[in-house]
């Protein structure tokens, strides 16, 4: 198996020294001030920003060509057609509102919102996802459209970083989104986005008579659906590993050629769902704390991973550095909670 590439940040750089991490991660700051902190009446600095070194990002890309066709010298002037608005398809089934205070409070991303720290950085980290899955589309089409979301440990701010993920790749103009709560044993996305909880994904696999695309919620944020865990069985593990679960997945794929779907796992180390998702998604964004997690826990959970070649890092919790470079200070922050 390849090893993974580490880049940058105190813990995880030595990590990279010591264990020759060389070929697959991609390094992101999250600010420790942004990592599911309660609300404060003034925010605490955000966090430098490490450089980003993007291992698997293709070197050029090809400009596509425009065809011009010919005009007749008399002919009467053509109005340009507005732009095109996002193709917006609806879901067959139930619709929710999210809570826009609630994601406020738990300081995750609102949609609209002005462009701030904490957006740059999902920015950046879908960035690396969407050229990772357009290298692995010449391949593998269905699994490009795959990401699993995961950490070591509890706490490490994974199911966070899986909805600030949704909430930003929503925002491309050509993808949809569809976030999976696949934490089967503590499912957290609905109760996180004000949103009622229902039948889901094990339920589907459980009963072949559900239709898994009636169970997927549709939202007012533009391009996002949510897709329930389901009710809580002892049999997760032999659902997920059955031969159902790649049907399934193909189902929610084939529903919308432009959908990308994002698993919110359960932490590698604590709970056997992770290891059997990775063997059927194209990439792996592990999220894990520069203040928490040791060399031998990133070493340990890449390896039950190891069904999936793409594994990309987060790097969450990085301690503010004064003086450091950090997003934020285009858009006027510079002096915020200073």
């Amino acid at each position: 198996m390849n090893k993974p590439i580490i880049t940058r940040g105190s813990l995880l750089e030595r990590a990279a020294e010591v264990y020759d991490f060389s070929a697959r991660l991609n390094a992101r700051a999250i600010p420790e001030s942004e990592l599911q902190a309660p609300p404060v009446l003034k925010p605490a600095a955000p966090a430098p920003v490490a450089p980003v070194s993007f291992a698997e990002a293709p070197k050029s890309v090809e400009t596509p060509k425009t065809v011009v066709a010919p005009v007749e010298t008399l002919a009467a002037p053509v109005a340009r057609p507005a732009p095109a608005s996002p193709r917006v398809l609806p879901v067959p089934g139930r619709q929710a509102k999210v809570d826009r205070e609630l994601l406020a409070e738990n300081q995750l991303l609102i949609p609209g919102a002005a462009i701030g720290v904490l957006a740059e950085e999902f920015r950046l980290a879908k960035r690396q996802l969407l050229l990772t899955a357009r290298q692995l589309n010449k391949h593998e089409p269905d699994k490009a459209r795959t990401i699993l979301v995961c950490s070591a440990k509890p706490g490490d701010g994974k199911t966070y970083c899986s909805i600030n993920l949704a909430i930003s790749m929503a925002a491309e103009r050509e993808t949809r989104v569809l976030l999976v709560d696949a934490d089967f044993a503590k499912p957290g996305i609905m109760e996180r986005l004000g949103v009622a909880d229902g039948p889901g994904l094990l339920d589907a696999l459980a009963d072949p008579a559900i239709d898994i695309e009636k169970c997927v919620v549709g939202t007012d944020i533009p391009n996002l659906s949510l897709l329930p865990a389901g009710a809580r069985t002892n049999a997760d593990v032999e659902l997920i590993a059955s031969g159902r679960t790649p049907d399934m997945i193909a189902r929610l794929l084939a529903a919308d050629p432009d959908r990308v779907v994002i698993f919110d796992s359960p932490p590698a180390l604590s709970a056997s769902p992770a290891a059997v998702l990775a063997l059927h998604v194209g990439q792996i964004m592990l999220v894990v704390r520069a203040d928490k997690t040791s060399e031998g826990e990133i070493r340990d959970t890449v390896q039950r991973l190891e069904g999936c070649e793409h594994i990309q890092l987060l790097l969450n919790s990085v301690a503010f550095a004064p003086g450091g470079a950090r997003f934020g200070s285009y858009y006027g922050q510079e002096d915020e909670g200073q």
